[in-house]
């Protein structure tokens, strides 16, 4: 951080924001300074969702700012959660607003090996362990691998539901299961219902 910004190392975000709210603008310079990091970060994962990255980061910092604006700090958890939160929202909402015409092949992403555990705590198969290896296909094999991806990009967009796509985009950008029940506003078990669901159908797409 520059040296302008030494004094403010040392007291909390929440310390910070409440100064803020009394009239030191400076703070927020070094709010989003502080923040920078984090909202490139969030715009690398969204990126593979076919969003341009300058576009996200800039989505990013409008989420930040939001944060800033909305904290509760009787209500919320720390400022951190909550900014993540902000920023993850707003960036996927913008995503969604694009109305991208189709999905990214499945075996283009690079969360694939995402796994985890949902709330019973049981194990979580990947996404990729659903997908044939494709290291060393021959050009009649590369062909038909192609035509494999199309269909399955088809058949994901008629299959699936909205609420189902919407997980399927959050769980590729690398996001848990808690994360993007928090960016959807829905409850955990019925992301985790979802999640569960839309692995199954993809099972039988392949």
């Amino acid at each position: 951080m520059a040296d302008r910004y030494a004094e403010y190392e040392h007291h909390t975000d929440e310390e910070l924001i409440d100064r803020l709210r009394r009239g030191e603008d400076s703070i927020m310079d070094y709010i989003c300074d502080k923040y920078k990091n984090l909202v490139r970060s969030k715009a690398r994962s969204m990126f593979i969702l076919g969003a341009d990255s300058d576009d996200l980061i800039q989505e990013g910092m409008i989420g930040l700012f939001k944060a800033v604006r909305d904290y509760d700090m009787g209500r919320d958890a720390s400022f951190f959660t909550f900014a993540e939160l902000c920023i993850n929202r707003q960036m996927y909402t913008a995503v969604r607003a694009a109305k991208r015409q189709k999905h990214l092949p499945l075996n283009t992403y690079v969360s694939l090996d995402y796994g985890g555990t949902n709330p019973e705590g049981r194990e979580e198969s990947t996404l990729a362990e659903l997908l044939a290896d494709r290291a060393e296909l021959s050009p009649e094999e590369l062909v038909l691998d192609k035509e494999r991806v199309d269909y399955l990009e088809k058949a994901i967009e008629t299959e699936l539901s909205d609420f189902e796509k919407q997980v399927l985009d959050l769980y590729m950008t690398g996001m848990s299961y808690s994360q993007i029940a928090k960016v959807l506003g829905r409850e955990e078990k019925a992301t985790d219902n979802a999640l569960q669901r839309l692995k199954a159908k993809i099972k039988k797409m392949l």
